[in-house]
């Protein structure tokens, strides 16, 4: 993947040394996201984020574009576990793992008709934090206990992450645009160590995008 990456900055220099129109932007917008692979015990969910950075649009010809990103972005999962807890009793265990990434996504841009383009390339992300806020209900005869708590838990995920992005946008003037796009996990970012591995042996990022932007 570090290959594909160096390969593709090559590329990125090439082609601004030998592309017809050069334009910054910016742009911000709405996660949806999650985490894919194994969830031993877990009912994982989507969580709701925000993303915002910079970009560049390098075009070629009127039909082909290569973008790349500078993308700070919220993603992570609301995981549940629950079950019986040994005392003819319930317990259940909510927690929001809070992700933050700095990505750069470098995406190829091809325009079939005016104005729509579909876009596609890898991403890299850098994680800058890492925070998982919980609440454990326990329910028996007795009663039910509620606790709530907050960590930092940046040591459990690794600090750099691989995917793909699939996506499709419309230009709607010259300057302002709207995109939806799939971000699809490729590396594991679980970096859990001893007995607890278990329970998050294999998270992938997984988000849902959409966002609205302006070039310049």
């Amino acid at each position: 993947m570090k290959k594909v990456f160096l390969a593709v900055i090559l590329g990125l220099s090439f082609g601004i040394a030998n592309a017809q129109q050069v334009r910054f932007g910016v742009k911000a917008g709405l996660n949806l996201a999650t985490f894919s692979g194994d969830a031993v015990g877990s009912d994982v969910k989507m969580k709701a984020g925000l993303h915002a950075g910079g970009l560049v649009e390098i075009k070629f010809t009127d039909k082909l574009a290569l973008q790349p990103e500078l993308l700070f972005s919220m993603q992570g999962a609301e995981i549940v576990d629950k079950g019986d807890n040994g005392s003819g009793g319930t317990f259940k265990d909510e927690y929001k793992r809070n992700l933050t990434y700095l990505n750069v996504p470098i995406l190829l841009k091809f325009y079939p008709v005016n104005s729509f383009f579909l876009e596609g390339g890898p991403q890299v992300g850098f994680l800058v934090d890492a925070k998982s806020k919980n609440v454990f209900t326990d329910t028996n005869g007795t009663g039910t206990t509620i606790v709530s708590t907050e960590s930092d838990v940046k040591d459990n995920y690794k600090s750099t992450d691989f995917s793909f992005n699939i996506g499709l946008g419309y230009d709607f003037t010259q300057n302002l645009f709207a995109s939806a796009r799939y971000n699809i996990g490729l590396s594991n970012v679980n970096d859990l160590k001893g007995a607890f591995g278990i329970y998050e042996i294999d998270r992938k990022n997984s988000v849902l995008s959409f966002s609205l932007g302006y070039k310049f």
